[in-house]
């Protein structure tokens, strides 16, 4: 597979990642680094790890794993969706103080969430005998500068727009609208 290939497969894995991306800078409007880090490194970290399980995998748990992946995918996404959209209806002193998505549980499931359709390329990959290595640090690497501008651009919107509500369930939105892609691409309806 050559550099262009993986270029392209990267960027196409990380459009969800984006699309998330750009909603939580809306939401918190004002970044900080440790923020910026956190959401560009897990989300580029998990999308590198998971094409890489998926080639370890290889043909062994293919059909477990296509079979359940979309459900484990959507159940996740649907779950921070649905966290989102309370939040956007409650007022702040109902809200958790310091709830933050680049933190906690909540990272974890967005980053397996957005992730998940890398471990299919991972299986393509072994299945097809190709190497692993070079590909998913690409797409790792091309996730996290991804993700990172995402939230920039989103924090700009935010900061120049009070849209935090708007931008929450938006944002839940963007989750289930993904989950249900995802559900749709494996054929579960």
């Amino acid at each position: 597979m050559d550099i262009g290939a993986i270029l392209l497969v990267a960027v196409a894995l990380g459009v969800d990642a984006l699309a998330v991306a750009v909603a939580i800078g809306v939401s918190l409007g004002k970044l900080s680094g440790r923020q910026l880090f956190r959401l560009g490194f897990h989300f580029g970290l998990f999308q590198a790890m998971m094409p890489v399980i998926g080639w370890l995998a290889g043909g062994v748990v293919a059909g477990f794993v296509g079979a359940v992946d979309h459900w484990v995918a959507f159940s996740l996404l649907a779950f921070v969706a649905g966290k989102m959209a309370w939040e956007a209806f409650h007022s702040e002193s109902e809200r958790a103080e310091g709830n933050d998505p680049t933190r906690g549980w909540t990272l974890v499931m967005l980053s397996i969430g957005t992730s998940i359709d890398a471990l299919a390329v991972g299986l393509g990959l072994s299945v097809l005998g190709l190497p692993i290595a070079m590909p998913a640090l690409v797409i790792g690497v091309v996730c996290a500068a991804m993700t990172t501008g995402g939230m920039l651009v989103g924090s700009r919107i935010g900061m120049r727009f009070p849209l935090a509500r708007i931008a929450n369930v938006a944002g839940a939105l963007i989750l289930l609208g993904i989950g249900i892609r995802i559900l749709a691409e494996h054929g579960a309806f």
